[in-house]
């Protein structure tokens, strides 16, 4: 009795509605449906369901439901039913307890406190159907000062490496293991039609994925995971990853059942072992240690392409992100703490790090304020839900947006948060090739094209209602927004007026 755990999730079926076809039983890997041949009828096992929705979905008469459990609680806002249960879970294995996707407390959203200003009379708005308007960025470092050759018309200092995005967002670092090939071939397809970057995360690059090469975002992780001189080149920027917004301070874990052979031959890591990051770099225990990272980098890739570092939101993040950029890095990507992951220590998830939204405002204006913000480019990341967030972020200092579980959103991710198991019923976060079968890459890829593009147009109404023609105006800019439901101190951080002055 003292392990009896209750199911999440109730399903409900419509005996009238529900025809007997089996469709529920051969969506779901989970196994939460299957025939009873006592009364030869469906019945489901709700402890295994995940509420991943593919049943719901998929069934033909639309007989199936999902539900929480209807289990009341003790009435106690502080021992709540989840607390209890975990403690329960826990006292039964000692384990630690494993989440998925971006941490689900009801911490306070920036993103829906901040108002975008508009134009009125003065300063007149501007029609994006009729007038063009520009959302293409340029990431990397910028020289201090251009010297032209007025004879000749040329721009005589050399350039250092940047990306060129046709639009303000790329698809952030989720490695091939952590999600399936076909997932990765989506994100990879769609960013060469929009014209922007998809990122390898820390799982190498995919023989299959070269040929996206020219936008492809190369990751260097502690693990060091497929990483050798074809891979580093192979890219059009490199990123260092130094932490990830959901699991500040910790490594990476990827279960040996998810190393198959081909997982196995990019990560060159023998096949079924567990693929384990350590916490810190063991090469990086300071600034300068970070510094020789990144130039040896530079020198693997003759110059050639922007290296970026990426670092988790956390307290101190101003004081990091300024070293960083000292470092020598092109490009500082800011990850808060709803973002996302494949799989974390739930209490890291839920309790460690701070909102992108504080973390960048603190970085841009450190930046400014030592003079060295035009030395590097800033990418935030952590829960980009809508356009409306990328103008946000960008008004709060950052060039280029990263976002991940909106596009897995778009490819038919459904939040169920199981994404450690394997058994990911969409075809996304799994290596079972039933699974991955699941999702088409080309129909994938379009969905998330027209996602991303749909995002662009709002983005330049969103603009031309600012009378802004260019991004490049908008970033740092934060006269155009104005903050609802905030004290003084978030106000201050942030560098943003209360709604009506």
């Amino acid at each position: 009795m003292l392990d009896c755990l209750l199911p999440r999730y109730k399903v409900l079926r419509d005996s009238e509605a529900c025809v007997e076809c089996g469709v529920c039983e051969r969506s779901c890997a989970n196994g939460v449906h299957h025939a009873d041949e006592k009364n030869g009828r469906l019945s489901a096992d709700h402890a295994k369901c995940v509420n991943c929705q593919r049943c719901v979905v998929m069934c033909p008469t639309l007989a199936l439901a999902v539900t929480a459990w209807p289990q009341v609680g003790n009435g106690s806002n502080n021992w709540t039913l989840g607390v209890m249960q975990d403690i329960a879970k826990q006292a039964q294995t000692g384990a630690v307890l494993l989440s998925s996707m971006g941490n689900p407390q009801h911490y306070p959203i920036y993103w829906d406190h901040l108002l975008l200003n508009a134009s009125q009379v003065t300063n007149p708005s501007i029609d994006p159907l009729r007038e063009p308007m520009e959302t293409r960025v340029f990431l990397g470092s910028r020289p201090d000062k251009l010297v032209v050759n007025e004879r000749e018309h040329a721009v005589v200092t050399r350039m250092p490496p940047q990306l060129k995005l046709d639009i303000p967002v790329m698809f952030s670092a989720m490695s091939f293991g952590s999600i399936s090939l076909n997932a990765q071939k989506s994100l990879a397809m769609a960013a060469v039609e929009l014209g922007t970057y998809f990122n390898t995360g820390e799982g190498g690059l995919h023989k299959d994925l070269e040929r996206y090469g020219d936008h492809a975002i190369v990751q260097v992780a502690s693990g060091r995971f497929g990483v050798d001189m074809h891979y580093l080149n192979a890219g059009s920027m490199i990123e260092i990853k130094i932490g990830q917004g959901a699991k500040p301070g910790i490594g990476g874990h990827l279960p040996g059942e998810k190393i198959n052979e081909e997982v196995s031959q990019t990560r060159m890591i023998p096949q079924g072992t567990d693929a384990i990051s350590p916490a810190p770099h063991h090469d990086i225990y300071s600034i300068e240690d970070l510094r020789q990272l990144v130039f040896s980098l530079k020198e693997a890739t003759r110059y050639t392409v922007p290296v970026a570092v990426k670092i988790a939101a956390v307290h101190n993040v101003a004081a990091i992100a300024s070293g960083i950029a000292r470092a020598g890095a092109d490009v500082i990507v800011l990850d808060g703490f709803r973002g996302g992951t494949g799989a974390a220590p739930a209490r890291i998830r839920d309790n460690v790090g701070i909102p992108i939204e504080l973390a960048l405002a603190a970085v841009d204006q450190r930046l400014r304020d030592e003079g060295i913000r035009s030395k590097v480019s800033l990418v935030a990341g952590g829960s980009i839900r809508s356009s409306a967030d990328v103008v946000r972020a960008v008004a709060l200092g950052a060039d280029a947006v990263y976002s991940a579980t909106a596009a897995l959103v778009a490819l038919g991710c459904h939040q169920c948060q199981d994404c450690a198991s394997g058994r990911c019923n969409w075809g996304i976060a799994t290596q079972r090739p039933d699974l991955v079968r699941r999702l088409n890459p080309e129909i994938g890829a379009e969905r998330v094209v027209n996602l991303m593009r749909a995002w662009n147009r709002e983005i330049e109404e969103m603009m031309g209602g600012m009378g802004i023609n260019a991004i490049d105006s908008l970033r740092g800019n934060r006269l155009m927004l104005r903050a609802v439901g905030l004290n003084d101190k978030e106000l201050e951080i942030l560098g943003v007026r209360y709604a009506g002055s």
